[in-house]
């Protein structure tokens, strides 16, 4: 297996004739280069006359690492992973696999396996031919692979196949142990051509469908699977190759919510036990929280925060990234900070913790962005740190109620509060009442830049 390096990426697609050519924004990178002499973007020139979709990645993925692609629909995270793949031509930058720079590397070369969205499964041939497919017609064998790979482990520590030990019989090029194996298919087993490649391949098709547990789906065609047995063939066929690198973009959104928590699980797990460099794209944040060793958020074709699930919680690193990460998401109201530690707006005052007081001293006398999260809104007694409330939406779920509501006071649009109270309060539509908020957990965000004050 193999980290994944990722310096100083630009990715530009050229305008139509008939659109507006879109400006370039000289945009700074939000994370350090990782190499000195990185290669600058191709024709930086050319960029103004054409659409941005990623600038300055910086994006370092570590050995076995299982990493996620996360952030809005149009933000270049798909795109990124077209480029790791050789799917779509760099504007500028390097990507390193392992110690080889893949730049120029044709896809069949960058020893990379892609799951798609749409699965991408041959529809004509079987289950156990869209496994074996990519194993027939790769120049496997010729020599040792460069990182020395162990053979990948079955559930009964049976072996997966590294391309060295696929290598074609002697006396025959891989093209024709293909043609004698596809005309022979349909002959008894006793006439069918079996080299010892074709034997190897059998034996590795057979180990993944263990794994994956479609030993029992081998003679189907994808017509005749569920949503989520064409997943695991999709995975199966990645995993055959015993590649350095997954590449998955979205691989469960074709599936019903019930299917998709448990593919999701069976995904993490397969991955721990192979060991193999995973980067997963998805635009589901509770995808990303529960499957990623890391995350990097994304957004405008720029990466905001990379960090473990639980440090995004906490820790966002601007408005956006608090926003995204988190369901429901964290309310935002503007306050006024007045030195030492208190924040007031028109419908409540609180005095904040010692902690901000270092951080705040810059910010006397300004407008900030107070960021709560639904979870950390109480049903309280009335007091002036509260917050008024008029219940506009209930939704009660059984393990929590979630209520949604606006301050008193507020102006018609002003945007609706939501809150995680106990399941057994019964809540009514138009009810008012006052939430307290947990002083430990507020967020506070500069509310012309849009970044979180962080607490020295």
């Amino acid at each position: 297996m193999a980290q994944v390096i990722l310096e100083n990426v630009y990715k530009s697609f050229s305008s139509r004739k008939d659109e507006p050519a879109a400006t370039t924004v000289a945009a700074e990178p939000l994370l350090a280069p990782l190499h000195k002499g990185a290669v600058p973007s191709k024709d930086s020139g050319r960029r103004t006359h054409a659409m941005s979709v990623l600038r300055a990645i910086n994006l370092r993925i570590n050995d076995g690492e299982f990493m996620v692609l996360v952030g809005p629909s149009g933000c270049g995270k798909s795109t990124l992973l077209r480029l790791i793949a050789g799917l779509e031509e760099l504007t500028g930058g390097n990507i390193y696999v392992g110690d080889r720079l893949i730049n120029d590397l044709p896809p069949k070369e960058r020893d990379i396996a892609m799951v798609f969205q749409n699965y991408a499964l041959y529809p004509h041939m079987t289950v156990y031919e869209n496994l074996a497919f990519g194993l027939r017609r790769t120049k496997v064998g010729s020599a040792q692979p460069a990182d020395n790979r162990q053979p990948l482990t079955g559930i009964q520590d049976t072996p997966l196949s590294t391309p060295d030990q696929l290598k074609p019989s002697r006396s025959f090029p891989i093209w024709a142990e293909n043609l004698l194996i596809e005309t022979t298919r349909k002959l008894p087993k006793g006439l069918r051509f079996r080299s010892q490649r074709e034997q190897a391949i059998d034996r590795q098709v057979r180990d993944v469908a263990q794994i994956l547990q479609i030993e029992a789906l081998l003679n189907r065609l994808p017509k005749q699977l569920s949503g989520g047995q064409k997943q695991r063939v999709a995975l199966g066929r990645a995993m055959a190759r015993n590649p350095q690198v997954f590449l998955m973009d979205e691989p469960l959104s074709n599936l019903d919510a019930k299917l998709r928590a448990e593919t999701r699980s069976q995904i993490v797990k397969l991955q721990r036990q192979l060991g193999t460099t995973t980067i997963y794209v998805t635009h589901d944040q509770t995808e990303a929280m529960t499957m990623g060793d890391r995350i990097a958020v994304m957004n405008a074709g720029q990466i905001q925060q990379i960090a473990s699930p639980l440090e995004l919680y906490n820790h966002p690193a601007n408005r956006f990234v608090a926003e995204f990460i988190g369901s429901p998401p964290m309310n935002f109201l503007p306050v006024q900070f007045k030195a030492p530690l208190l924040i007031t707006h028109p419908q409540f005052r609180l005095t904040l913790p010692e902690v901000w007081a270092a951080a705040l001293q810059p910010y006397d006398g300004q407008t900030l962005t107070l960021g709560i999260r639904p979870e950390h809104l109480n049903v309280s007694a009335a007091a002036p740190k509260n917050l008024p409330i008029q219940v506009e939406l209930v939704e009660a779920l059984g393990s929590e109620t979630v209520v949604a509501a606006k301050l008193v006071g507020s102006s018609p649009d002003a945007p609706l509060l939501q809150a995680r109270i106990e399941p057994d309060r019964v809540v009514s539509l138009g009810e008012q009442l006052w939430l307290s908020l947990a002083p430990d957990k507020i967020h506070l965000f500069d509310a012309t830049t849009g970044q979180a004050i962080a607490i020295h």
